[in-house]
């Protein structure tokens, strides 16, 4: 695949998105919206105001209108991006496209039924060296995300995150009394399994959850300094990890 990046540390790198945006046409991480359109029918009205997050030159915005999911507004921080893809959904009404970084959302509190993401956090993720241990760069950058998405959300919303992460390593992201929602996981694939997770807003989390979060703040209050190792560890490709 010619838009493979020399280093998966690129994939934060807007640059690299906005030189692959100026060729590729069209890409589908973990699957075009048919693969899971069972899933989010179940959590999505027609009328319900939705917002994509990292939305890339995917075709799942299209096919979801097309479907009949007509409000829209897609966010991504590649200009080269946004441009493209709103002169080529221009006579899709309702539906919107911005330039913008998830971790300063600029919109009003409470303003959407459902904020959507598919591979925009793997994607931010993708350059740690172990996935049982986020960066303090990595980890500061998802909560806040985070954090806006939960704020952005209308009491009841809800945030789905479709990711080729399992449970053990992505709870531990999501798993936030502050964040004020519940995790339910469902997911889908032939071979692969991929997640989706849906956080309601204004649910508490399962007692299940609440543990996992207590267990690890236990854990950061309890680590000792740690030195940072210059061994430099195999990364498994991340394309071979959601390419369908």
């Amino acid at each position: 695949m010619d838009y493979l990046p020399d280093d998966n540390s690129r994939y934060k790198d807007v640059d690299y998105w906005d030189e692959r945006y100026k060729t590729e046409q069209c890409y589908d991480w973990l699957g075009g919206f048919s693969k899971f359109q069972h899933l989010l029918e179940k959590q999505i009205k027609k009328e319900d105001s939705i917002l994509i997050l990292g939305c890339g030159n995917s075709s799942l915005s299209g096919d979801m209108y097309s479907t009949g999911y007509h409000s829209i507004t897609n966010i991504d921080y590649s200009s080269v991006c946004i441009s493209t893809m709103s002169a080529r959904h221009s006579d899709c009404q309702g539906m919107s496209w911005h330039q913008m970084d998830v971790r300063q959302l600029s919109f009003p509190d409470a303003s959407f039924d459902v904020v959507l993401e598919k591979a925009t956090l793997d994607a931010i993720t993708v350059g740690e060296k172990s996935p049982w241990e986020v960066s303090p760069d990595t980890a500061c950058f998802i909560h806040k995300a985070l954090t806006e998405i939960s704020r952005c959300l209308k009491p009841g919303g809800r945030f789905i995150s479709v990711t080729f992460a399992d449970p053990f390593f992505r709870k531990r992201l999501y798993a936030r009394t502050e964040y004020n929602w519940s995790i339910k996981k469902y997911s889908y694939g032939e071979g692969l399994e991929y997640f989706v997770y849906v956080m309601t807003k204004g649910e508490e989390l399962s007692p299940e959850d609440a543990a996992l979060e207590r267990k690890l703040l236990e854990e950061i209050k309890s680590q000792p300094t740690r030195v940072s190792t210059t061994q430099h560890e195999d990364e498994e490709d991340f394309i071979s990890n959601i390419d369908l």
